[in-house]
């Protein structure tokens, strides 16, 4: 039994020791590196990808060829009233013109027969001015002084938009410049049932440090008469509100200040046209107006 037990210790032995031997004999080592093959084909495109993100803003290029002029804009509005311009100094007289023709001999009149008919075309044109007067006054609501007449328009307007209508019919904005014309006036707004209209005075400045008065619609300035109402101030006429401040005339005769924005009812006046040789209101016609 021991016998057979070593014989076999012995065999396991020479066993162990053949394959330590052939482990260690051997150069070559085993590795598993991959040898890489031949190159494939090449794939298809792929899918166009998103809209990558905004750069930073690079630096600003040279300025560019100019342009060509652009038209010409329209007309602006119209400005105001710019301020009295200073007295020119009175020009040189001009040269005597030549004298005229002399005139052909007069002939002798019968001066008796011809009264007759001067005076008796006295009487017609005497009855004609009373159809006249009684037409301004009456049936066109005129009122007259002996150089201007006065109308009474009943439509309301701005101040700007009554003085253009009032230009139209071939006058202005009625002017009282006397206590007379503005009592003629005052009872004329009265007698027509109204209380306050438009008349030809607006504020107007001079300079730029404030001062500033008040001006008619023929560019005179107000200087002597005026007829402010009491909580108009003391002298108005030497600082206005502003410029856009015009004047309305009341039925009481007093003049007091008002927005030229405001629409109301206005007066124009028309001046009247004489005949050569005709003195006060005797030679006086009716002027080129527009009633309508």
């Amino acid at each position: 039994m021991a016998g057979r037990l070593s014989g076999r210790l012995l065999v396991l032995s020479v066993f162990s020791a053949a394959v330590f031997n052939g482990l260690y004999a051997s150069t070559e080592v085993c590795t598993n590196s991959i040898i890489p093959g031949s190159k494939g084909d090449q794939g298809e495109v792929g899918e166009k990808g998103e809209q990558g993100r905004l750069g930073k803003t690079g630096p600003p290029g040279p300025p560019g060829v100019p342009g060509e002029t652009g038209l010409k804009g329209e007309a602006g509005h119209i400005g105001k009233m710019g301020p009295i311009g200073d007295k020119a100094d009175k020009g040189d007289s001009g040269l005597d013109g030549p004298p005229g023709l002399q005139g052909k001999p007069g002939t002798t009149c019968d001066c008796g027969r011809y009264r007759k008919v001067v005076g008796q075309l006295d009487v017609n044109v005497g009855k004609l001015r009373n159809a006249v007067n009684f037409v301004k006054n009456v049936v066109l609501g005129l009122r007259e002084t002996e150089e201007r007449y006065y109308l009474l328009v009943r439509e309301p307007r701005r101040f700007r938009e009554a003085s253009m209508n009032c230009k139209l019919r071939g006058g202005s904005l009625a002017m009282p410049k006397t206590s007379d014309t503005n009592r003629l006036i005052a009872d004329y707004v009265s007698q027509a049932g109204l209380t306050r209209v438009y008349i030809g005075l607006q504020a107007q400045r001079r300079d730029t440090d404030g001062a500033g008065g008040y001006v008619y619609a023929d560019s005179t300035p107000l200087r002597r008469f005026s007829a402010w109402g009491q909580g108009e101030g003391l002298n108005p006429s030497v600082s206005p509100p502003n410029n856009s401040s015009c004047v309305e005339l009341l039925s009481s005769g007093t003049w007091g200040h008002v927005e030229c924005e405001v629409a109301m009812f206005f007066i124009c006046e028309f001046p009247k046209s004489r005949r050569r040789g005709g003195a006060g209101g005797e030679g006086g016609v009716m002027p080129a107006m527009t009633l309508s």
